[in-house]
């Protein structure tokens, strides 16, 4: 068996592993790259291996970052399952295609501008942006998926088989165990996804992995230890209730799947409390509102104070100042509504979509405040913006940023330092090697460290590319 990492080596986003044994090729996650522009145009367009040589996708959960390109792989010749859970599938149907939507929509703002100052300047930029993939290509895609439900084996040939496990990362988020029958008898590996927190709101706590071999574990958070959950609900209010008492507006760039969702339950739980003024929320985002959907359909998935709206009879993604936006006409219209009030939009890392309209409006005035409420990846505007640089791009053009930024990262969906140490702990005896990935190299560096210190098991950090043959 041989293990080459193809993404998220060394850095956090675009999640994409390839196993190889007996002549075949299983893709563990397919994600988009995201960070400086032209790197992530390249690294998503070209693919380091023939797409038709994969034989199988097994996908750890829905978020772009690892699923994002499965459209681009389709779109190069991959004729192969997707295996992910139910909720993935689900979740997958309404984010690809939003991405290429986003993507399409984007391209056509850029390309609109270049045009205008092409007209009055001689050396403007030349040329047009194409989107990674359309919707068309989102949608061709969508046949190859197959759900596999936890805790059941799935077969990806006749010596190979993958499990399943709960990870509390997001709505269907899975770890997965796959075993090969050698020679020499089982050969056990583990991939943990995204690991998420105990007690997160909606969604399961994570479960522990069976026994393996080796491991490839995600190290987001690897050299930090997250502060209490309870101290979410009143950072938030202080926040809303602050903005709201000088007049300004607050944008919250958020995922669409699972962090929307769950600010979306925290600001019904503080409306019911009348811990926060009464101002106008709104989710703006066509993805959230279909992503919302499925969250309704998948209930079994919820945690128990979650499922105690529905036993009441109330919808926990629903309540009288909370407003879902899906035309774009009125997504425009929230840029000349004055405050106060509350936007909740996509893209997360502030790279794509509706937020960044948002944010040109928004973040020039000091009254107002950006609301950052996950993990933002390097060289991102997100990342900017959580910095405080002085000064930002916008679709190419530099903006001041004078607004108030408040940063939210009790409701990181990553498991933390010690939250990783403790749920290797039940399988680590047992581990021939880590693998670190999804982190940055001082955060891989810092978890490495702690690893070895507790329990002395050899770690790598493996490069792109990088490969081992594992015995």
């Amino acid at each position: 068996m041989r293990l080459t990492f193809w993404g998220a080596a060394r850095t956090v986003t675009g999640s994409m592993h390839i196993l190889e044994m007996d002549g075949r090729r299983i893709l563990l996650d397919c994600g988009l790259y995201q960070g400086r522009r032209k790197e992530a145009e390249e690294r998503n367009r070209s693919f380091p291996f023939p797409a038709k040589s994969v034989d199988a996708v097994v996908l750890s959960h829905a978020h772009i970052d690892h699923s994002g390109n499965l459209p681009t792989m389709v779109k190069h010749g991959f004729q192969g399952p997707i295996y992910a859970t139910p909720a993935t599938v689900d979740l997958c149907e309404a984010m690809l295609r939003d991405s290429a939507f986003v993507q399409e929509k984007d391209c056509e703002f850029i390309n609109k501008r270049r045009r205008r100052r092409r007209a009055v300047e001689a050396e403007a930029e030349p040329g047009e942006t194409l989107p990674l993939y359309t919707v068309e290509d989102a949608e061709a895609a969508m046949p190859l998926f197959r759900s596999s439900v936890c805790h059941e084996d799935t077969a990806l040939g006749p010596d190979l088989s993958f499990r399943f496990q709960e990870a509390g990362h997001m709505l269907g988020s899975a770890c997965v165990r796959l075993e090969a029958r050698t020679p020499g008898g089982p050969l056990r590996l583990g991939f943990s996804g995204d690991v998420g927190r105990p007690g997160l709101p909606i969604i399961r706590d994570p479960e522990r992995l069976p026994p393996v071999d080796y491991l490839i574990l995600e190290s987001t958070y690897g050299d930090r230890l997250h502060k209490r959950l309870d101290d979410v609900a009143t950072k938030l209010a202080d926040a809303v209730s602050r903005t709201a008492a000088r007049g300004g507006k607050l944008v919250a760039p958020a995922f669409a799947v699972g962090r929307t969702q769950q600010l979306v339950v925290l600001l019904h739980d503080l409306v019911e409390q009348k811990r926060i003024p009464s101002i106008p929320i709104f989710v703006d985002s066509p993805l959230a509102v279909d992503v919302t959907e499925v969250f309704r359909k998948h209930a079994s998935l919820f945690d128990e104070q979650t499922r105690k709206f529905l036993v009441n009879g109330d919808d926990p993604f629903g309540f009288q100042m909370l407003r879902y936006v899906r035309d774009a006409g009125q997504s425009k219209a929230l840029n000349d509504l004055r405050g106060p009030f509350l936007v909740i939009s996509a893209s997360g890392m502030c790279e794509a979509g509706r937020v960044l309209h948002h944010l040109r409006n928004t973040i020039e005035d000091g009254r107002n405040t950006v609301l950052i409420t996950g993990f933002q990846a390097e060289n991102t505007l997100g990342r900017r913006i959580v910095d405080r640089q002085p000064e930002v791009n916008i679709f190419g053009e530099a903006m001041r940023l004078r607004a108030e930024v408040v940063k939210i990262n009790e409701l990181s969906g990553h498991a933390d330092q010690a939250e990783l140490l403790e749920w290797i702990k039940p399988i680590v005896k047992g581990l021939k090697r880590i693998f670190l990935v999804h982190g940055e190299p001082s955060q891989q560096e810092a978890l490495a460290a702690a690893i070895g210190r507790t329990y002395g098991t050899p770690v790598t950090i493996p490069g792109r590319g990088d490969s081992f043959n594992l015995e």
